[in-house]
């Protein structure tokens, strides 16, 4: 015996189904789903997407007709299809081609002198290279025809001092050696070789033309100082101040002079000024030696 039974609008609505979805698949695709107003939301999903569906086929539509139009612009990027016919006439022109031994020997000719150029040219810059690093002795024909600098007879006032002397007396040894062109010699620096620190300070001391004035921006005098233990020990420098006129350049550094180097003939010692140290060292005999720094000293 049945639970329950369908009541007779049940009936009556399964009985009508097939009528009315055969209804409405007559019913014009325009007519279920009319386009939606501009401005206006769609109704549905399905209204919706047949929105997007259209914008995006407008989209590739154009795309595709832009794509088509570029093409037509550039022509075409590929190479046409040659036919076999095509084909073996190329081919048969280029047995038939005429040699041409005259063209062919030029041409070889201009390749090996082309060749032999860049080969020469890169062996050349090779040398100069290895010249300018030191890698190679420089070429002596080249310098065959420079003439060689006159060696120099000068002779330089040294005046052999230690950092231990008083500021004042280095400072004014250092203005009138300006005008003699003259050195001022260390055996050592203060502090010791491997502190620069004070020698630094006491060379700034000694040259700045103002004593008040600080910073890198002060005027200095024109003097060369030297820390030269080699100079003090060929003229065995027992005490300072002291003056030698040194043939030749006593500011080259001394590893890179021997011990036979040039060296003065006397040496003067005394505390006194440069000019009466001079007149001291011409009458040892050295009258010619002094003679150039006195008349600068003579020009102040």
């Amino acid at each position: 015996m049945p639970i329950c039974r369908s009541s007779g609008s049940s009936a009556r609505l399964a009985a009508a189904w097939p009528v009315l979805v055969a209804a409405v698949l007559a019913i014009p695709a325009s007519a279920q789903t009319p386009p939606p107003q501009t401005g206006t939301a769609p109704a549905n999903a399905r209204e919706g997407a047949a929105v997007e569906g259209g914008a995006a086929l407008d989209r590739l539509r154009g795309a595709t007709e832009q794509r088509k139009a570029d093409t037509q612009q550039r022509g075409p990027t590929t190479l046409p299809a040659t036919s076999e016919e095509m084909r073996r006439r190329a081919f048969d022109g280029l047995r038939r081609r005429v040699a041409a031994p005259t063209m062919d020997t030029r041409a070889r000719a201009a390749l090996d002198k082309g060749k032999e150029a860049l080969a020469a040219e890169r062996e050349a810059m090779a040398r100069r290279l290895g010249q300018a690093l030191g890698l190679e002795a420089p070429d002596m024909k080249a310098l065959a025809g420079v003439a060689a600098p006159k060696a120099s007879k000068a002779w330089v006032p040294v005046l052999f001092v230690s950092s231990s002397m008083p500021t004042a007396t280095l400072r004014t040894y250092a203005a009138q050696l300006e005008q003699a062109h003259g050195v001022l010699a260390f055996r050592g620096m203060p502090g010791g070789l491997t502190r620069v620190g004070p020698m630094a300070k006491l060379s700034a001391e000694i040259l700045r033309l103002d004593p008040g004035c600080e910073g890198p921006a002060c005027a200095m005098r024109d003097v060369q100082l030297i820390v030269d233990p080699l100079i003090f020990r060929q003229h065995a420098v027992t005490r300072v101040p002291a003056l030698a006129m040194v043939p030749g350049d006593p500011t080259q550094p001394y590893c890179e002079r021997e011990d036979d180097s040039p060296r003065a003939a006397h040496v003067v010692y005394g505390d006194a000024a440069l000019s009466g140290l001079l007149e001291e060292y011409a009458r040892l005999g050295g009258k010619e030696e002094v003679r150039d720094a006195q008349s600068r000293l003579e020009r102040r």
